[in-house]
Parts: C-alpha cells; structure tokens; sequence
C-alpha cells in the first residue's frame, strides 16, 4: 500500500494501482512556472492583507524561486505519489521552511490554482503562436514582389477559372493567418481573467484581495462566479478551437502545394532541405512536410474533439474529468507551433516554376470571364453575355485554340456587336489588368494591399 499524501478523513493509504491511474505530473510538468509564479503573487497578497507576515513572505518567495531553478536545471524529483504539479511544489516548500510553507494555501484550493496556472500557460501559448503567425505572414509577403509580375491559373473546383497575380495567392493566405490571430486576440481576452481566489467552489471568508493578484499577474479583470469559475474551461477549448482552424489552412495550403509541385501541375519548386527521398526510387523527392503538416491537423482536430466531448456533461463546480483537459490541450498546441516552425521557411524558400506556368496559362480559356464582362459593359445583359460567351468557348474549343486565337468573324458571327476591340481584353494578362474592383487581383489593387501588409507586419515588429 502506498502512503497517504495529505492527511485528513482518511484511514488507509492510497492504492498504488489508483496513485498511478490518478497522476497528472507526468504532464502538468510543464506548468510549473506558471505554478510558482502564480504562488508568489498570493503569497505577496497574503502579505499585504495580513494573513502572513512580510518575512513568511520573502521566504516563501525565495524557495519557490529555488524549487523553480532546481525544476528548471532538471535537477528536481518526481513521483507519482505526489500525484501532479502544484502538490509537488507545495510539499518541497513544506519540507524546507515548514510551517511558514503550509501557509502559502491559505484563501485558495486546487481548484482554482489549477485554473490559474492553466489561464497563465494558454497566455503565453497564444503569444507564441501568434508570433509564429506573423512569422508566416512575413514569408508569404516577402514573396510578393519577387512575384509580382507573375501569373498563376486560379481555381475553383480544381478546375481552371481565372487568371490572379502570383501576389494575390499569397496574400490570400494572409487574409486567413490574420483572422486566425483576431481569434486568438479574443481569446487570450477571455482567457485572460483571474481565477485565483474562488477557492474550491465557493469563495472564501478571508480578506483577501482577488483584484490585488490579478494586477500582480498581468490579468485584465478577476472571475465574478466562484461556482462557474471552478469549472470553466471555455478558455481551453476556444484556444485548441483556434489551433485547429490554424491546422485547418495550414493543411489547406500544404494540400495546394503538394498538388502544385507534382509532375502533373510542376507549378512548384519545393525546398530540397524540406523535402526527403524515397528508400526504392531514387528519383523521388517528396514533400513530405507539407504532407505532414496535412497529417497532423487530424490530430489537432481530435485535441478538440476530445475536449469537447470531456465537458460535455460535467456538472457545475470541479470534477477530477477536467485533469484530462492538459493532453489534448498540449498536444494541439505542440503540434500547431511545430507545424508553423517549418511552414513559414518552407513559404519563402519554394520557387514558381513560371517557364511551366507561362506554356499552360493559355489552357482552359481563363479570360473568359473578363470578355462577358467587356460585353455587358456594352450594354448586353449578363446571362445574355455569359450565353454568348459559352458558344465562343464552344468554337475555340472545336478549333483547339485559344479564345485571343479565334478570327473577328468568329467573334461576330456569335455577336454581330463585336469589333476589333474585343481582342483588347483578351489573354490572361490583359484579363487579370482588367480587374480594378476592391479586394480583387489587378494589380494596381494587389500594390496597394501589399503596402498594406507591409505596414501591418511593420507594426507587429
């Protein structure tokens, strides 16, 4: 029989079989920082209130910064009959300054100390991804230029639509980036509200001063609910809700150019260091990590997933289910922050194949769309112009032509309206100079919005 961690209502000890099913310091490890420093800020409070005298305080400070380092340099023991974290922390400051450390649990539980140093972790993990965001928002920008004059078939359906500037592409993968960083600004905001305090589901009956330790600890504002606060974890899930629409467009991206760099596309050149060969054909070079950034976003879906089915039928206040919420939570951030590590070199370092792009550009008559849109301004009605257009399509496709290839008599022969001027919105660059609406991909548009990103970026410096 193992020996019994606090004492109380309990006459045997815990079975060796139960300390290992119930351990969580196998991965609530990683949260002793924010333990410790969660600690210090109540211990000061506690100093300022009176519950315990400014030298408790100081020595209180000073183990906990010991049992840091110690924990830090890897020089500090584990065991599972200490079940998690925070009790590992506490007992160690017990054992070396006795009595004044039992004191350090005074006005607080578990509950919310677990809370606590989970908000303080979730905090500093959006800043880090968002950090890498903008890392990868750098590399896609930083292409535009370079790019600039180039032209890429755009898609819908995997089929051939319309012509964009190269730029355009990679902006657009900006624009999601950037609503995946307003998503992670909301939610450190709602993650960023002090639990400590509500105890274990009631609040307490000492002085202490809630707004005091959240001030200390960089929290905007103090939980109004001591019974909701216990067993909130909103924060949690909204945070891996995020990673996983994260996951989401980098898997959307990678799939695009996997796509693009195969023999069949050759759109792409892929960075060789981010790439690996094949163990029976010697010719291959495979991207694998973008095939894994595809892959692993199954794994942050399933974080969520997981989350959300572990809350779904809790009763209010704390129950020992929400211990399971760390995995998936870590697993999904690790996974999303190494998935960005990589995306944002591997972004800069691919070249356009534009040889390749140039000798297909004129395939699946991508200015189409442009010429409807010279007729309609020519008065004829849309559905009317986007019919004629089709029987156009219809003949250069029966002659194997382009539409720019197709003789004037053609032309007039579907529309008598016709003139030679037709031939001045035809070919995939005048179409694309043909755009000039808002948010589109002509260029004087696409300049704009690439000084816009570079002032952006700039101010996340």
């Amino acid at each position: 029989m193992a020996k019994k961690v606090w004492g109380g209502t309990f006459d045997e000890a815990t079975d060796r079989r139960v300390e290992e099913f119930t351990e969580s310091v196998s991965f609530d490890r990683r949260l002793y920082a924010h333990d410790v420093a969660g600690s210090i800020a109540h211990a000061q409070m506690l100093a300022k209130v009176g519950l315990i005298t400014p030298d408790e305080c100081r020595q209180i400070e000073k183990t906990l910064g010991e049992i840091c380092q110690e924990i830090e340099d890897g020089r500090f023991a584990f065991s599972i009959e200490l079940e998690d974290i925070h009790m590992h922390i506490e007992r160690a400051l017990i054992e070396r300054i006795g009595d004044v450390g039992r004191k350090l649990h005074t006005g607080r539980s578990r509950n919310d100390q677990v809370s606590t140093d989970l908000r303080l972790w979730v905090r500093e993990a959006i800043d880090l991804i968002d950090a890498r965001l903008v890392e990868l928002q750098r590399s896609f920008v930083g292409r535009c230029e370079a790019d600039a004059d180039c032209i890429l078939p755009g898609y819908t359906h995997l089929q051939r639509a319309q012509p964009v500037l190269a730029a355009h592409y990679w902006l657009a993968y900006c624009e999601k980036y950037e609503r995946d960083r307003g998503r992670l600004a909301d939610a450190r905001r709602r993650a960023n509200v002090l639990s400590l305090g509500t105890a274990a589901l009631a609040g307490t009956s000492l002085p202490i001063d809630r707004e005091d330790v959240a001030q200390r600890l960089g929290f905007d504002a103090v939980t109004d609910n001591s019974l909701d606060t216990s067993s909130d974890r909103d924060f949690v899930v909204e945070f891996v809700f995020v990673l996983t629409l994260i996951a989401e467009h980098l898997s959307t991206w990678a799939e695009e150019w996997i796509l693009w760099s195969t023999a069949e596309f050759g759109f792409l050149k892929l960075p060789q260091a981010f790439c690996t060969g094949s163990s029976i054909m010697p010719q291959k070079i495979n991207p694998d990590v973008l095939e894994l950034i595809r892959g692993k976003t199954a794994r942050v879906v399933g974080s969520l997933q997981t989350l959300l089915v572990l809350i779904k039928g809790l009763p209010l206040a704390y129950n020992r289910d929400l211990q399971e919420d760390k995995p998936p939570l870590f697993d999904a951030f690790d996974t999303v922050k190494a998935c960005l590590e990589l995306a944002a070199p591997l972004a800069a370092g691919a070249q356009i194949n534009r040889q390749v792009v140039a000798e297909r550009l004129d395939r699946g008559f991508l200015d189409a769309t442009t010429l409807m849109e010279h007729l309609i301004g020519r008065g004829i009605p849309q559905r009317t112009a986007h019919e004629l257009i089709g029987q156009l399509v219809a003949r250069a496709r029966k002659q194997d032509v382009s539409l720019a290839q197709l003789p004037l008599d053609e032309f007039q022969a579907v529309c008598p309206e016709l003139e030679e001027s037709v031939f001045d919105v035809l070919g995939v660059a005048k179409a694309v100079e043909a755009m000039t609406s808002h948010g589109s991909t002509g260029p004087e548009q696409v300049h704009r919005q690439i000084a816009r990103w570079k002032q952006h970026l700039a101010r996340n410096e």
